[in-house]
């Protein structure tokens, strides 16, 4: 039998499970305060995640965001995930999960190997930067990606398909290589054996390590390492704003997926279903959103 608390968790619009406290309560302190001067911040900020959430999941458009009081108006939560976007806080928030994750897992907080890949992904009408993708035969943008050996993303780069994957790597590198500063190793398919994804590693201070499809096979085989990110990237399927690029700007398509990250991230810390989150005093050092160091 449904009752209001279950209608409060799947949400009224079936946008699958509303933040729980618990997992508000992890991303509150990393939420920037509004700005000294001027009118108050009326805008509840864990309605608008939710409806940003409820955005990248369900796929609709801006202007079908479902208005107040499920959501803030489309033009408030637009308006401030261009703000944070700016203002290098989905990032912020992405590294601090990714970091609480690999520490309750027993793990160092920077990984010491990385596993990258592109996908490619068709674009709309919206416009921006685009390219035709000779091997997958579509015209739109690569979602440049690296994963730990989790599938945790790391970092992402967006850019257009007719960008070489071994290209490409060098921008990629220079956004993970800063905050993580012990990694050491990048596995790869084989398309990265180019002298540019070589200098790019070469230059960031990492190895390049090619994992190659064994011989004589056909069909689909595992590959040692490099599954992580193959699954990492259908990860991405769940989330219908991503079954293609609908944005303009390549830094607001990063924004998307980083988003959905977030969100899984989410769910593998606090679940309802599964097991509650430790009191604030067990995993920060008594101030709120600090982690023990």
């Amino acid at each position: 039998m449904w009752t209001p608390a279950d209608r409060a968790l799947v949400g009224d619009f079936g946008a699958g499970q509303a933040l729980t406290d618990d997992q508000f309560r992890l991303l509150e302190p990393l939420i920037p305060p509004a700005r000294p001067g001027g009118r108050p911040r009326s805008t509840d900020m864990r309605n608008l995640l939710d409806g940003l959430f409820y955005l990248v999941r369900t796929g609709c458009q801006w202007r079908h965001l479902p208005p107040p009081p499920a959501f803030p108006p489309w033009r408030t939560v637009y308006g401030y995930m261009r703000a944070f976007l700016a203002a290098g806080v989905w990032e912020s928030i992405r590294h601090r999960l990714v970091v609480m994750l690999r520490e309750g897992a027993g793990r160092e907080a920077s990984p010491t190997a990385a596993v990258v890949d592109t996908q490619s992904v068709k674009t709309t009408e919206s416009g921006g930067p685009r390219g035709w993708d000779a091997a997958k035969r579509l015209k739109g943008r690569k979602r440049h990606v690296a994963v730990d050996t989790d599938g945790l993303l790391l970092g992402l780069v967006v850019h257009a398909a007719d960008i070489q994957d071994a290209d490409g790597l060098g921008d990629l590198l220079k956004r993970i290589k800063p905050l993580y500063n012990w990694l050491r190793a990048v596995f790869a398919d084989g398309i990265y054996n180019r002298l540019a994804a070589l200098l790019a590693c070469f230059l960031a201070g990492l190895v390049l390590i090619i994992v190659r499809r064994v011989a004589g096979t056909t069909g689909f085989v595992v590959q040692p390492r490099r599954w992580v990110v193959e699954r990492s990237l259908g990860w991405f399927g769940r989330w219908r704003r991503l079954s293609k690029d609908y944005e303009a700007l390549p830094e607001v398509s990063e924004a998307m997926v980083t988003l959905a990250m977030i969100r899984l991230m989410l769910h593998r810390l606090v679940h309802p279903n599964r097991r509650r989150l430790p009191a604030p005093d067990v995993w920060t050092g008594g101030r709120p959103g600090e982690q023990r160091g």
